[in-house]
């Protein structure tokens, strides 16, 4: 009597028998493979729909060029132009999720664009933040020795010494006025020297920046 053929399928070349090890190794790799499948588009699709988030807040300047270069189709500007307006939370959340379905659509290259986009606004503000702190520090270094002064000319010669003698000559009298303020309970008043002075430091902090 003929013997009945086992059940099965073949891998490479080699038949693997259905209930064996090999079988049963086969199938919990191929379950694992498509977990981890769905749990990268989940990742995607999160990530996507924060990209679509972020977006809302993007300067209009870099907005306009994202669609004038055809990355942000009239479509997906509509959506993040009505998201703004929405204010109630339920209506917002379903808004986000059409952007975030939006956002999928888009190919890579437009989604680069984006994120170079959204880099470019952070990198930017980041930089003003920090222009301003070392503005602010020059400012008060230069109001309380003279050896700021000398350290400040060494380093922007081309500054308008006479001028920076004079602001800095009236904010620090200033100061003590603000000083004197600030011991009887009142605000201090930071006289146009002071603000002056500001300007000046960041004027040419950004021009031998340039």
């Amino acid at each position: 009597m003929a013997r009945k053929p086992k059940k099965g399928y073949f891998v490479k070349g080699q038949f693997v028998a259905e209930g064996s090890e090999e079988d049963l190794a086969l199938k919990r790799e191929a379950k694992g493979s498509e977990g981890t499948s769905k749990t990268d588009l989940k990742r995607e699709s999160v990530e996507l729909q924060k990209l679509g988030e972020d977006l809302l807040g993007l300067r209009s300047a870099l907005m306009q060029r994202l669609t004038s270069q055809g990355h942000v189709d009239e479509k997906l500007s509509d959506a993040l132009v009505h998201a703004r307006q929405i204010t109630n939370f339920e209506g917002r959340r379903r808004q986000m999720q059409f952007i975030g379905k939006l956002m999928r659509k888009l190919p890579e290259e437009a989604l680069q664009a984006v994120r170079d986009a959204l880099f470019e606004q952070h990198s930017g503000s980041a930089s003003e933040t920090l222009s301003l702190h070392l503005t602010e520090q020059w400012r008060l270094r230069l109001i309380d020795n003279d050896a700021a002064l000398e350290e400040w000319v060494t380093h922007h010669p081309d500054t308008d010494i006479q001028q920076l003698r004079t602001l800095v000559r009236q904010a620090r009298k200033d100061h003590l006025s603000d000083a004197k303020s600030v011991s009887q309970g009142l605000a201090p008043r930071q006289g146009r020297a002071f603000r002056e002075l500001f300007h000046l430091i960041k004027s040419q902090l950004t021009a031998s920046h340039a």
